[in-house]
């Protein structure tokens, strides 16, 4: 009988990003500058879930919408577009749907957004978690009610962390990772959350708290241990030109869980979230830079660097052989009227 699970459960905070790169240099109180590329798409939980669902996994997202044109159009991007399940959303009356504008030069941003306090809670929206075969999350300090729920139905958890702006870094948040399957921070995070001083040392220690354990290392690509295997990989990153680096760590993350629930070996797991990632970010936007199986497809077909052909070879046999039609990137905003 097949599993008609969602594959991926998601609930937090939606966005509509506004991004700028092309910038020269950061602006300075005072100046205006004048840019070469702008894109709009949603953004925040939508990064994740538009690249779940572009690399084919049935994606259940509970969010909330504003009751303004940034939530018609977020929600019909990934309703309509991108097939996401937004049966567990709600729209807010009143409520204005955040907007961030981000502001990309080099490999980082800097980001703006104009919001406000959502009016219904993570646990409010997904109340009784429905079964799914995975959930990606962003675990904070206070935790949520429906995480440890959702664990106990059996939902594999794959979690991440953010910033912690008091820098106080407190170990007692790990105590969540007691409910996860795999823990993915990036290495800043990791260091800090473990007091270690290399991404392999915060490595070591996470591993002893969770099956699987994952640092990212940005330009440097990646390292993961799964306790349950007994694999250890260490995978380099793509020498790419960064455009945009928004939700490229959503898109990684997005990726290492498909090519979990396929059953890959760690090493291709690694290198594969570190692919898809790298293809992120030459475009603009968070969501609708995710590359899904048709951009993967696409840069396997026009490789010709000998090296990166042996090291990625596992996708002739890991490629769907429907990769999909073309993904949608990042419009020019506003929308353009329909005629």
């Amino acid at each position: 009988m097949d599993d008609d699970r969602p594959d991926v459960l998601l609930t937090g905070l939606l966005f509509y990003d506004l991004v700028l790169t092309g910038l020269g240099k950061p602006p300075t109180p005072g100046e205006e500058i004048w840019t070469t590329g702008m894109g709009c798409g949603p953004g925040g939980i939508a990064n994740l879930a538009v690249a779940a669902a572009r690399f084919g996994l049935r994606t259940s997202l509970a969010t909330v919408f504003g009751d303004d044109l940034y939530g018609e159009f977020c929600r019909d991007i990934l309703c309509d577009q991108e097939d996401v399940d937004l049966s567990l959303s709600r729209t807010a009356d009143g409520w204005p749907t955040p907007v961030t504008v981000a502001l990309a030069h080099g490999t980082d941003r800097a980001l703006v957004t104009h919001g406000q306090e959502p009016p219904y809670s993570q646990d409010a929206l997904v109340g009784d978690p429905p079964a799914a075969r995975t959930a990606l999350v962003h675990i904070e300090a206070q935790p949520r009610e429906w995480l440890a729920k959702a664990a106990a139905g059996g939902t594999q958890i794959y979690a991440d962390v953010g910033w912690d702006p008091s820098q106080e870094w407190s170990t007692a948040l790990l105590d969540q990772l007691a409910l996860c399957h795999a823990f993915l921070p990036n290495e800043t995070e990791a260091m800090a959350y473990t007091r270690t001083d290399s991404a392999v040392a915060a490595l070591g220690t996470l591993s002893e708290l969770v099956p699987v354990a994952v640092v990212t290392r940005g330009g440097d690509g990646a390292v993961a241990v799964d306790q349950m295997t007994g694999e250890y990989a260490d995978v380099p990153a793509l020498d790419v030109e960064v455009l945009d680096a928004t939700g490229a760590g959503d898109v990684f993350g997005a990726a290492f869980v498909t090519a979990s629930l396929g059953g890959w070996p760690l090493a291709e797991r690694l290198r594969f979230a570190v692919l898809a990632a790298g293809l992120s970010v030459r475009h603009h936007g968070g969501a609708l830079a995710a590359p899904g199986w048709y951009g993967v497809d696409r840069w396997w077909r026009s490789l010709t660097d000998p090296e990166l052909k042996r090291t990625y070879g596992f996708l002739a046999d890991r490629l769907p052989e429907n990769p999909g039609p073309p993904v949608a990137y990042a419009p020019v905003t506003p929308p353009a009227r329909q005629q």
